[in-house]
């Protein structure tokens, strides 16, 4: 019994010097993040310390995404055995529900969600998500906008789309067409890796910006430059592609964790998931740091 009550104690004493593990879809703002904790959203200081839950419902709540201005934070909520677009007063208060019609599911885990929240428009007055209504099947689907205030969604003139994530002057959407970021597959280099485009809003031109055996994912602006995951050395990682040169460089070097569901606030820092965990990468030092 002794043993076995040391064993025990030791092993609650490791569990409390480790940060709290299984946060997921990260986003951030200012000197605050969000996350999702047990199918709600939480809130805490960007360098740690005390969690403040934001929403307490049996559905899931997934997908932060703080609004440009930060009063806001737009998700997906599982609300009433439906998927919709919601925001919340990033403050805490009772969601608003922005879209209406019936979501596809419930999905497979390997299909994701749909009506799916990827971020704001730059002006704030827009929310950017996901959705498979205008398609028969699963996997096709398209980017949309819903105004905050209420209103129909509008279609973003990109034909079929995964995520997405539109530049600071409104111009280009940064997006994959294919989407398959909740398959289990590890090192994949078939036909559904995705690589990344820049579709111009004004022209209609589209530019392929990547073009690897292995996936690319989860586009990100910062300074008008491109961020984005990819596992094309065995693990993902964080990558920046330079609109300018074209250039590709890698920025974080993990080798056992992959780096997951990367967000930025559009100024100069990331949030993601390391094994189970959040990080900020700081883009103009190069470093990353844990968030407790």
């Amino acid at each position: 019994m002794f043993a076995r009550n040391t064993v025990l104690t030791l092993f609650l004493a490791a569990s409390l010097q480790g940060g709290t593990k299984l946060l997921r879809y990260p986003d951030i703002h200012g000197d605050r993040v969000v996350f999702v904790y047990a199918g709600d959203l939480w809130t805490a200081p960007d360098d740690g310390g005390q969690a403040t839950r934001l929403t307490a419902h049996p559905g899931l709540e997934l997908f932060p995404k703080f609004s440009p201005d930060g009063r806001w934070i737009a998700f997906t909520g599982q609300y009433d055995g439906d998927e919709q677009v919601y925001i919340v007063p990033s403050t805490g208060g009772e969601p608003t529900q922005l879209t209406f019609y019936p979501a596809r599911g419930p999905l497979a885990p390997r299909w994701g969600y749909d009506h799916l929240v990827y971020g704001w428009t730059p002006d704030g007055t827009s929310v950017l998500f996901r959705s498979t209504r205008d398609f028969w099947g699963q996997k096709d689907g398209r980017l949309y906008t819903v105004p905050r205030e209420g209103g129909l969604p509008t279609a973003l003139p990109i034909p079929i789309a995964g995520a997405g994530a539109i530049s600071a002057d409104g111009k280009l959407v940064a997006y994959s067409p294919l989407f398959r970021d909740f398959r289990a597959w590890k090192r994949y280099q078939g036909g559904w890796a995705q690589d990344l485009y820049l579709f111009d809003l004004g022209s209609k031109e589209v530019e392929q910006v990547t073009n690897h055996v292995r996936s690319d994912r989860d586009p990100m602006w910062i300074a008008g430059n491109v961020y984005f995951a990819s596992d094309r050395d065995g693990t993902l990682n964080l990558y920046r592609y330079r609109t300018k040169s074209k250039r590709i460089d890698q920025l974080t070097k993990e080798r056992l964790w992959d780096v997951r569901w990367p967000s930025s606030d559009s100024r100069g820092r990331i949030v993601y998931e390391l094994n189970g965990e959040l990080q900020v990468f700081d883009v103009k030092s190069g470093k990353n740091r844990p968030i407790s």
